[in-house]
C-alpha cells in the first residue's frame, strides 16, 4: 500500500462515518418564527410564543419570554418575527435561556435585529412592529416548549 492511498483511505471511510451517523448527530437548521410583545422602564420585560421548526422535518411550540434591566424606557410589540439558530443537532437544543444584550431606539413603526448565545448555540432575531423604545439593556431570552 502506498503511502498517498492511506489518507485518501482514512478520508473516504470518514466521510462514510458520517454520511451513516444517526440524523440526530448531524447538524440541522432550525428557525423560529415569534409575535412577542412588552414594556420596559429600567426594569425591561416581554413575552409571547411561537413556532421553531428545522429543515430535518422536527417542529416545536414555543413560549418565549425576555427579561433584563437597564437604560431602558418603552412599550413595543413585534409580530411576524424570524429568528436562525447556529447549527444545532436536534431542536431540543434550541430550549434554554440565552444571554441578550442590545441598544434599541424606535418611535410607531420600528425594526430590531438582536444576536444572543447560549453555550455554543447562537440565535439570530430580526422582526418589525409597532411601539416606541430607548436605551441600552443586557438581559435573558428564554425559549420553552409549549
Amino acid at each position: 500500500m502506498s503511502r498517498s492511498f492511506l489518507p485518501a483511505a482514512a478520508a473516504t471511510f470518514f466521510l462514510l462515518l458520517v454520511a451513516s451517523a444517526p440524523a440526530s448527530a448531524r447538524e440541522v437548521s432550525c428557525r423560529l418564527d415569534f409575535d412577542m410583545a412588552g414594556w420596559s422602564a429600567l426594569y425591561k420585560t416581554a413575552s409571547g410564543t411561537g413556532r421553531v421548526s428545522c429543515d430535518n422535518g422536527q417542529a416545536m411550540a414555543v413560549r418565549i419570554s425576555a427579561k433584563g434591566g437597564g437604560l431602558s424606557f418603552g412599550k413595543s410589540e413585534i409580530r411576524g418575527g424570524r429568528g436562525e439558530f447556529s447549527a444545532v443537532r436536534g431542536i431540543g437544543e434550541v430550549l434554554g435561556t440565552y444571554v441578550a444584550a442590545e441598544a434599541h431606539a424606535g418611535a410607531v413603526k420600528s425594526s430590531k435585529a438582536q444576536a444572543m448565545t447560549k453555550g455554543e448555540v447562537s440565535l439570530a432575531l430580526a422582526g418589525t412592529g409597532e411601539g416606541w423604545d430607548l436605551g441600552v439593556a443586557f438581559g435573558a431570552f428564554t425559549i420553552e416548549a409549549r
